[in-house]
C-alpha cells in the first residue's frame, strides 16, 4: 500500500504559516503534481511528506501508517532533487549503489539491481564515468536511478527539470512519464511549470499561499477552473478577463463590458440581474467573426501580433480592455488592421467579481444542472 493522506496539515516557521489546514488524499499508483507560483508552499509540502521538515500540526500517513515521527529513511520514499545531489568523486555505478551499500545489501545483489535500473534508464554506457562527464539530462537520469533502486513505495520529485534547457526538459518529461507507466509507483511531483503539470499529472493540486485552490485532472482544471486565480494561472496564453454587468434580456442574459453588450442563454451559470461578474475566455476560443456575424462580438484594431508558427496571437483593444485571440496563422491580420472575434457560449467562464468564485453550475453525468 502506498496511498498518501494529509489530514489538517499545518506548517509554520514561527508566526509565519506556510501550509494551512491542508487535507489531501493521493491514491496508490497515482501521479500527482503540486503546482503553483513561487512561495505557495508546494516544495515545503513535499518536504513534509519526505520527513525533511517537521509538521506543525495534523497528520501525514503513507500506506495507512502515520509517519509524522518517522525518519525519512523509514517512510518508504525516494526523493529526486532539483540539483541532482550526486557525489562528484564517485562513479555513476557507485552513485546509484550508494544507498544499497549503506543498507549492507550483498555485493552481488547490488550489481544485479544497478544493472537492471541502468538498462531501464539507458545508463549502461556511463557506469564507469564521473558525474562531471555527463550532460545535465544524463545526471538527472542518474538521480532517478538512485531513487529507483531503493524500490520505494513513493517517488517524490522536487522540480527535477528546472535546471535543463527546453529541449532536454521535454525529453526528460517524456522519460519520467514512461517510467511512471512502467513502474506504477505512487508519485508526487513539484513544479511551477504548468506544461509539466498538464502533461504528466493524473491530478493537479494547485496551491496558493499554503492553501489548495483546486484539485482535479488537467482537463478538469483547464476546462472548469473553480475561481479566478485558477483560471488565470492555468493556460498559455493567459485567459482574457473582462468585468461585466449582468442583466436580464428577454429569456436570456446580457453581459455589458469592454465597450460591447454580449448575449447568452446563461442556463449553465448562477446569474442575477445587476450583479457584477468577470467574463473569462481563453484566446484559442475567440474565433474570427464572419461579415454577417452580429452578436457576441469583441472588436478593435490589432495592436500586437506574435507569430507562433501555426498560430498567431493577436492582441487588440476593446472598450479600453486589452484582449488576445489565438488564431490560425493564415487568418492573421495586418498590424493595426480592424479585427472582429466571436465565441461559443460553451467556451466562456463567469466568476463572481467580489469572491472570484466560478458562477458555473455543477455538472452531473456530463449534463449541466438547471
Amino acid at each position: 500500500m502506498s496511498a498518501i493522506v494529509c489530514s489538517h496539515v499545518d506548517k509554520a516557521y514561527g508566526a509565519t504559516a506556510v501550509i494551512r489546514d491542508l487535507n489531501l488524499s493521493i491514491e496508490e499508483h497515482e501521479f500527482v503534481v503540486f503546482l503553483g507560483p513561487s512561495g505557495c508552499g508546494k516544495s515545503t509540502l513535499l518536504r513534509l511528506l519526505a520527513g525533511l521538515e517537521d509538521i506543525t500540526g495534523g497528520e501525514v500517513s503513507i500506506g495507512g501508517k502515520v509517519v509524522n515521527d518517522l525518519e525519512p529513511g523509514d517512510r518508504g520514499i525516494a526523493m529526486v532533487f532539483q540539483n541532482y545531489a550526486l557525489y562528484p568523486h564517485m562513479t555513476i555505478f557507485d552513485n546509484i549503489a550508494f544507498g544499497l551499500r549503506r543498507q549492507k545489501v550483498p555485493a552481488a545483489e547490488i550489481v544485479k539491481r544497478v544493472e537492471a535500473v541502468s538498462r531501464t534508464l539507458g545508463l549502461d554506457p556511463y557506469l564507469g564515468r564521473k558525474p562531471a562527464e555527463l550532460s545535465g539530462g544524463q545526471q538527472q537520469r542518474v538521480a532517478i536511478a538512485r531513487a529507483m533502486i531503493k524500490t520505494p513505495k513513493v517517488f517524490l520529485f522536487d522540480e527535477p527539470l528546472s535546471n535543463l534547457d527546453a529541449k532536454l526538459r521535454n525529453h526528460m518529461r517524456i522519460e519520467i512519464a514512461r517510467l511512471h507507466q512502467s513502474l506504477k509507483t505512487t508519485t508526487v511531483y513539484v513544479t511551477h511549470d504548468q506544461l509539466e503539470a498538464m502533461t504528466l499529472a493524473d491530478r493537479i493540486v494547485l496551491l496558493r499561499d499554503g492553501v489548495i485552490e483546486q484539485v482535479g485532472s488537467p482537463a478538469e482544471i483547464y476546462r472548469r477552473p473553480g475561481n479566478l486565480f485558477v483560471a488565470g494561472f492555468i493556460g498559455t496564453p493567459n485567459m482574457n478577463f473582462v468585468e461585466v454587468t449582468v442583466g436580464r434580456a428577454g429569456g436570456g442574459w446580457s453581459l455589458t463590458g469592454a465597450g460591447t453588450v454580449l448575449s447568452l442563454d446563461g442556463s449553465a451559470f448562477h446569474l442575477q440581474h445587476g450583479d457584477r461578474a468577470v467574463l473569462g475566455i481563453r484566446p484559442p476560443d475567440l474565433k474570427t467573426a464572419g461579415a454577417d456575424a452580429g452578436r457576441n462580438l469583441l472588436q478593435g484594431s490589432a495592436d500586437l501580433i506574435e507569430f507562433h508558427g501555426n498560430d498567431a496571437l493577436v492582441t487588440f483593444g476593446s472598450g479600453g480592455k486589452e484582449i488576445s485571440a489565438l488564431v490560425p496563422a493564415r487568418e492573421c491580420p495586418a498590424l493595426r488592421a480592424p479585427v472582429r472575434y466571436t465565441f461559443d457560449e460553451e467556451s466562456i467562464h463567469l466568476f463572481d467579481a467580489t469572491s472570484g468564485a466560478s458562477l458555473r453550475k455543477p455538472e452531473r453525468n456530463g449534463s449541466l444542472l438547471s
